[in-house]
């Protein structure tokens, strides 16, 4: 539960378009390791959201950029509880691309989650069930 507290104190947070960056979004870069100067907020973030969350939350977390690493930390679960992490394939089910974000709530046919890079923004959203990768406890 504490990643949910944590990722809604960021609810709202989101892109600048042009050349200038969100400094919130960059920040979430520069205090995993990552040179936010260099890292614009258009780069895929969720994976660089998720990180923050989770080492300010004091839990195991990747330290890389892409959502897949996800599938390697903690332990996979079938049953999610609010807060557990949840991977999302994304364009393929084996393609390297996908998403990472928080579990908040399912339905039956939707996953609800609370991540960054969601429709350019820290906020909850539906993503369809069929997308699941695994559900992730830490």
């Amino acid at each position: 539960m504490k990643t949910i507290e944590l990722a809604l104190t960021q609810i709202g947070t989101k892109e600048i378009p042009g050349r200038y960056d969100n400094p919130e979004i960059t920040k979430y870069f520069d205090e995993i390791g990552y040179d936010g100067t260099k890292l614009k907020d258009e780069t895929a973030w969720c994976s660089a959201f998720a990180n923050w969350v989770c080492k300010n939350a004091g839990l195991p977390y990747t330290s890389k950029l892409n959502a897949r690493s996800w599938l390697n930390v903690g332990e996979r679960v079938f049953s999610p509880e609010i807060g557990d992490v949840v991977v999302f394939w994304r364009e393929d089910p084996q393609s390297w691309k996908g998403h990472v974000a928080f579990f908040v709530r399912e339905t039956l046919d939707y996953i609800y989650v609370l991540g960054g890079n969601q429709n350019n923004q820290v906020k909850i959203s539906a993503y369809p069930k069929h997308r699941l990768l695994e559900y992730r406890r830490l």
